[in-house]
């Protein structure tokens, strides 16, 4: 099996990342419009400090894993936090360590900028997602409500 890197998303990445993304999106049930695809991507690529980063697995010359994350403010900390938003591993490439270095790419990136604490939910119906959580994060008792209708 060839050797998994993980690393930035990049220009090139663009149709990857897009059918990794619709794949993941898929498995929540759910789709967004064209537009949405574009200003993620040009996002993702902006290196803004404020705006969501990506990074992207492969292994050798196949993309099999994407996650997005934010730094943002805290009201109770100093420092930032990480919001790790999302994270997708081909269905082919689960259970082989993908998901782990994805997050643990996230982690090195938020040592990186001095941000210790990062974050992510789920459903509790995604079992396969959570059990690699379990061994890689820590439950919080925290419920997540939305507003109506958005």
């Amino acid at each position: 099996m060839p050797e998994l890197t993980i690393r930035p998303l990049a220009a090139d990445d663009q149709l990857e990342w897009r059918r990794l993304w619709s794949l993941y999106l898929e498995f929540y049930n759910t789709s967004v419009p064209d537009s949405v695809y574009q200003i993620t991507f040009s996002r993702l690529l902006s290196g803004k400090l404020d705006e969501f980063r990506g990074l992207i697995a492969t292994r050798g010359d196949r993309s099999v894993g994407i996650t997005h994350y934010l730094f943002h403010r805290h009201c109770w900390r100093v420092e930032n936090v990480c919001y790790l938003q999302d994270l997708f591993v081909d269905a082919s490439d689960r259970g082989t360590g993908v998901g782990r270095a994805l997050i643990e790419g996230v982690y090195a990136a938020a040592d990186a900028a001095g941000c210790p604490a990062v974050y992510w939910t789920t459903q509790r119906s995604n079992v396969v997602g959570r059990r690699l959580y379990d061994r890689i994060g820590e439950l919080t008792p925290f419920i997540k409500y939305i507003r109506p209708g958005a």
